[in-house]
């Protein structure tokens, strides 16, 4: 099974750079994406041919939101994680499937001065909860823009950007916790000592120079770990100030 998660940091600007051919080209079965930045239908003849699709917009127009497009009908959808000031914002989608749940996550951003960390912790806590409990029924597969590089190698700079969002001690210590509740990171489990990175500003030439942090993740549950394949960066796909990561397991 392949899956795909991307950024796309709105679908009708990345729809006018090449998304579509990535899209058909990676082929994937099952393909998240998260900051649509729309609501269901804004687009017309947005068909994708073979895939169901499932949309959580923001209430707020142009401003975060998630979807996921799917071969694999799954047995049941939940939107947002029953939580009400969480849910307003679009930020989660759920799919049950036979064998697993799959979770598409768009982690809110700490912003800058940390104005939004307090709401953060609070988002990281109950998301974790969320996850476990799915956990206790049957493995699952997280992906998504969850806004944290881990360690050290998982950013250009770890030293300057120590008290900034996204590499605070708080935010990484929140995804220690969820690492340490039995999921794995895909990518560092193949890749321990591999620099890759997911996301560049688009500031000072950051990409071309591959000033960039890794905070695109796919997470899955211990138990199921030892059925990843492949776990992809996929680098010179533009279109977005992410790429896409990939995630090739056997279910």
């Amino acid at each position: 099974m392949k899956l795909i998660s991307w950024n796309v940091n709105g679908l009708r600007a990345v729809l006018k750079k090449g998304f579509e051919d990535f899209f058909y080209e990676v082929d994937a079965d099952i393909f998240c994406i998260q900051e649509t930045k729309m609501q269901e239908g804004q687009i017309e003849d947005f068909n994708l041919k073979g895939y169901t699709q499932y949309w959580n917009s923001a209430l707020k127009k142009g401003y975060s939101g998630t979807a996921i497009f799917t071969k694999i009908k799954p047995k049941q959808v939940n939107y947002g994680m029953g939580i009400e000031k969480h849910d307003m914002e679009g930020r989660v989608i759920t799919l049950e499937f036979e064998a697993f749940y799959l979770v598409n996550i768009y982690t809110p951003n700490s912003k800058r001065e940390l104005e939004r960390l307090e709401y953060r912790m609070e988002w990281e806590d109950d998301i974790r909860k969320y996850l476990i409990t799915l956990n206790k029924k049957k493995p699952v597969i997280i992906c998504g823009d969850l806004n944290v590089a881990h360690e050290e190698i998982d950013l250009k700079n770890p030293k300057t950007n120590r008290k900034n969002a996204g590499f605070t001690d708080e935010e990484r210590g929140k995804m220690t916790q969820l690492l340490k509740s039995n999921f794995t990171d895909t990518f560092r489990y193949l890749h321990k000592e591999q620099i890759g990175y997911t996301w560049w500003s688009y500031m000072g030439q950051a990409r071309q120079k591959d000033i960039g942090w890794r905070i695109d993740y796919f997470i899955v549950s211990n138990e199921i770990a030892k059925n990843i394949k492949e776990a992809n960066i996929y680098k010179d796909i533009y279109g977005s100030d992410h790429c896409p990561v990939g995630l090739e397991i056997e279910l």
